[in-house]
């Protein structure tokens, strides 16, 4: 008994699970492990800008909630490049180039 309504419904199972595993999974991770690194961001990383901007931070603007620290990609970031100071946005930072060997003192 070959039912078409039960392999057109397996195979639409079978392409909603290749979408799943080949685009959004990946996506998924690849979000998480950015989130991961702007959350390690310190004072003193070098860092590299979805614009393709290079600098060192100098200063991180944190929210806080009931005086802890919260972590937002909407927080500002104040980066040095050359002799200008930018004030970026966390999440437009594309990749940390080096940590900062020192312990932060914030």
């Amino acid at each position: 008994m070959n039912n078409p309504l039960i392999s057109t419904i397996v195979m639409y199972g079978a392409i909603g699970a290749i979408f799943y595993f080949v685009l959004l999974r990946p996506n998924q991770k690849q979000k998480k492990a950015h989130d991961t690194m702007l959350r390690s961001l310190r004072r003193g990383d070098e860092i590299v800008t979805t614009g393709g901007v290079v600098g060192e931070v100098t200063y991180i603007a944190q929210q806080t909630k009931d005086g802890n620290p919260v972590v937002s990609l909407d927080d500002h970031v104040t980066i040095k490049s050359g002799d200008t100071r930018l004030i970026i946005e966390r999440g437009r930072i594309a990749k940390i180039m080096r940590k900062n060997s020192t312990t932060s003192e914030e």
